[in-house]
């Protein structure tokens, strides 16, 4: 493969050939949210609950919101192990980017029932709040699911309520 060489300051160098790419998303499919508007950790509980089904392993879930706090799109962030999920802000905040989300709510479920959040489940909290603050999108909160309940880090005051 030959490479083309450019003229620099007086030096030959090979060129860097750049991509140009296009992003978009990709419907998977969708469910039916009877409620229509998220206003209560209850409401992202009943909707994250009925998205996630009876999973085996710890899945993140991103629920991306309009401005009327209405469900727009559903992510699943991360697949972690039976016990744990490692989640990077980038990688949360890339569907609520490309939904046009005002806020997001995020979940993860506890495959042993147990949905008592971790001291690494509050420090992710606080990370994707900061993360959140700076891209204009808020974190509404992050509920941990377990076996037919949940836990709301916002209830529990585990973050700032207010924007």
């Amino acid at each position: 493969m030959e490479q083309e060489m450019v003229i620099t300051e007086n030096k030959k160098v090979a060129a860097k050939r750049v991509d140009i790419v296009k992003i978009q998303m990709v419907k998977e499919g969708s469910l039916l949210y009877k409620n229509r508007t998220v206003h209560s950790p209850q409401n992202g509980f009943d909707l994250m609950k009925q998205f996630l089904g009876d999973v085996d392993r710890e899945h993140f879930i991103v629920m991306c919101l309009d401005t009327k706090n209405q469900p727009t799109s559903l992510n699943i962030c991360h697949i972690g192990s039976l016990n744990s999920s490692l989640v990077h802000p980038r990688e949360v905040f890339k569907p609520a980017i490309l939904s046009n989300a005002a806020s997001i709510m995020v979940g993860h479920n506890h495959p042993s029932g147990n949905p008592e959040p971790s001291e690494a489940d509050i420090m992710m909290t606080k990370r994707l709040e900061e993360a959140g603050d700076l891209m204009g999108i808020r974190l509404l909160d992050h509920l941990i699911i377990g076996e037919d309940t949940y836990i709301s880090l916002k209830e529990r005051g585990n973050f700032r309520t207010e924007g």
